[in-house]
């Protein structure tokens, strides 16, 4: 099983149960022998503890110590209260003693932060835009454009209105703002235009 609970799902309620997350490493501490890593999906954050003791448990320690920010993740573990809790976030009571671990995907450093407030310009966000994409500040401006075009279809439906994917290639017409071309490969010097919007089409229906 990929996982049993998102990241922004346990609650205190939840503590003594086995689960499974998977997600993105957001960060590591290392704190008197003990790692704890942040682990993120779009859901939100859940802290994972790793205890030294057993010579399993310094395998998995050791194991953490090598993942890095934006590394992909498997976990399972014991939910368990925390001892210094986390007001700030959903899940901040609790935490994920893990007994297993598996790294799905190592990463590079990511050129800037993954959080809020980033260290990282516009630019080089715009340069990385799918890490930026991440970010849960961005990604909350596509769930409100989804949630907004899912009532507009919705209303625009109980209207009995019909909703029609037109092509995305037309013939090239004088009025108007310039077309961008896209040369044909069947006719040679010939070419198509990229719509200007569906008017067109939709006129012919």
């Amino acid at each position: 099983m990929h996982r049993t609970h998102t990241c922004g799902e346990l609650r205190l309620a939840d503590a003594g149960r086995i689960v499974t997350l998977a997600g993105w490493v957001q960060r590591t501490r290392d704190l008197g022998g003990m790692t704890f890593v942040d682990l993120r999906d779009r859901y939100g954050i859940t802290q994972l503890a790793f205890h030294p003791g057993e010579e399993v448990k310094q395998a998995l320690v050791a194991q953490a110590r090598t993942l890095g920010r934006e590394f992909v993740v498997q976990v399972s573990g014991l939910v368990t209260e925390r001892e210094s809790k986390n007001k700030n976030i959903p899940t901040g009571e609790v935490e994920i003693v893990v007994q297993e671990l598996k790294i799905l995907n190592d990463a590079k450093l990511p050129p800037f932060t993954i959080e809020e407030e980033t260290d990282g310009g516009d630019e080089l966000r715009m340069k990385y835009r799918y890490l930026d994409l991440r970010r849960s500040n961005v990604r909350r401006n596509f769930e409100l454009r989804h949630r907004m075009a899912i009532e507009v279809r919705n209303y625009l439906s109980q209207q009995h209105f019909l909703e029609v994917e037109t092509p995305v290639l037309i013939k090239s017409t004088p009025e108007g703002a310039r077309d961008f071309v896209v040369p044909s490969r069947m006719n040679q010097g010939e070419f198509y235009a990229l719509p200007q919007s569906p008017q067109t089409f939709k006129q012919l229906l």
